[in-house]
């Protein structure tokens, strides 16, 4: 997800190109399973400040479920946009400085490539569902033996609790 700008940073702004995305990222972060590689299309549009990259992607990850904990296929989508800014300057070669609150992740390295990879990242876990379910009639697992309702009976000895409750609980 690198990409060489140096022929787009001399051009005038308003110019593009676009790219196909088909990416392999598994080992992205070392939280997330990614099982798919990263596909979608991203348009690089040259600005007064830099690259605005805009585009669309997709993958799938693996996560587990929230009520069982079995992994989960589920797809993700998100969108980018974001602003690159050069780390030098084209013409003299000299060095030029981050601006406050400009991240590291968003530059251009002196080398002219404009890197994805952390952008692609941030809005990879950003987009993950926070519940994903392995099915809507996922049961779970059982809060006194941990079974896994979804695949056995459980057979642990539930003892009544307060009386108060009893007709929340017949709504389970």
């Amino acid at each position: 997800m690198k990409f060489n700008v140096a022929q787009l940073l001399k051009s005038p702004a308003g110019a593009s190109r676009e790219h196909d995305l088909d990416d392999d990222i598994s080992g992205i972060d070392p939280g997330l399973e990614v099982v798919k590689p990263l596909t979608g299309r991203v348009k690089l549009l040259r600005t007064n400040e830099g690259i605005l990259v805009t585009g669309h992607a997709q993958t799938q990850v693996c996560v587990p479920c929230r009520r069982c904990l079995t992994p989960t296929m589920v797809a993700v989508e998100f969108d980018l946009q974001e602003q690159f800014c050069p780390s030098i300057d084209l013409i003299t070669g000299a060095t030029i400085q981050m601006e406050d609150g400009e991240d590291l992740a968003t530059r251009i390295d002196s080398r002219h490539m404009l890197d994805l990879t952390e952008v692609v990242r941030q809005n990879l876990l950003l987009s993950v569902p926070l519940s994903p379910l392995c099915d809507l009639q996922c049961r779970g697992l059982c809060p006194g033996c941990g079974a896994n309702l979804n695949e056995e009976a459980c057979t642990c000895q539930r003892e009544e609790s307060d009386l108060r409750f009893s007709a929340l609980r017949e709504l389970l």
